[in-house]
């Protein structure tokens, strides 16, 4: 199989599986990725999921040698987008765990995700732009929001690589790890998000996605609607008493 899902508890794992394209997304393989992250956001058991690359490499962007063939990814206006998930906002975070190469559309896949875990010698860019390959996976989007315009010029108009300790300086990663322990380490993060309450988590990620373009008047309306939903779930209520009874008996925060 060219994309597998993993479980671990209430964490789903996405395994980009293509050894001999270095993890390349085809057509195929993006609407395997697609179909599996459907079907991560409607599992009411799954909190959050995990994206990752088998063999050493996140991915190497889309499949050109498919693209040569006669046979491109899917490129259309609506529905999903040429590597499959990049168009989706889902109810719930993902996390990437990033090994070797996220390049290209690769690059766009890490960023669709919340956050991104890194190893030390990973290397991330724009290597699409020494094809003249366009980013049409967000990345023109996505990148200059997380990273801010200058740096994100910097890496669309150059498509050089950067690796991991420039990455987390800037913004890219949240994490870098040891060589060989992405996976194992987004796995351990994803497990601490779905540790805490899931309503109100899930409606703060929304405000904070939502925001982008807002007025701040309208933003913080919105951000008032998320949380009225927060305050109204009987998880918020009794993790509240919980933490009451506990300052009483000598409780702390930590």
């Amino acid at each position: 199989m060219m994309v597998r899902v993993e479980k671990d508890g209430e964490i789903t794992i996405v395994v980009i599986d293509r050894r001999e394209a270095k993890n390349a997304v085809d057509r195929i393989t993006a609407e395997a990725l697609a179909d599996a992250f459907r079907a991560f956001d409607a599992d009411e058991s799954a909190r959050v999921a995990v994206l990752a690359g088998d063999h050493g490499t996140f991915c190497a962007g889309a499949d050109l040698k498919a693209f040569s063939r006669g046979t491109p990814n899917r490129i259309a206006p609506d529905g999903d987008g040429p590597m499959g998930p990049s168009r989706m906002l889902l109810r719930k975070p993902v996390v990437a765990a990033i090994a070797g190469h996220a390049v290209a559309g690769g690059l766009e896949l890490a960023l669709w995700c919340d956050l991104r875990v890194v190893e030390e010698d990973t290397v991330m860019g724009v290597f699409c732009r020494r094809w003249g390959v366009p980013l049409i996976d967000g990345g023109t989007v996505r990148l200059p929001r997380i990273v801010g315009l200058g740096r994100a010029l910097d890496l669309i108009l150059t498509g050089r690589a950067v690796d991991a300790q420039e990455a987390l300086a800037m913004g890219l990663a949240n994490r870098v790890v040891a060589k060989g322990r992405a996976r194992e380490e987004a796995v351990a993060l994803a497990k601490q998000i779905a540790s805490f309450p899931q309503t109100c988590m899930r409606e703060d990620r929304l405000s904070a996605y939502e925001q982008d373009g807002m007025s701040i008047d309208a933003a913080l309306a919105n951000e008032l609607q998320h949380g009225m939903r927060s305050l109204a779930d009987p998880e918020m209520i009794a993790a509240v008493m919980r933490f009451v009874g506990g300052a009483g008996r000598g409780g702390k925060l930590e």
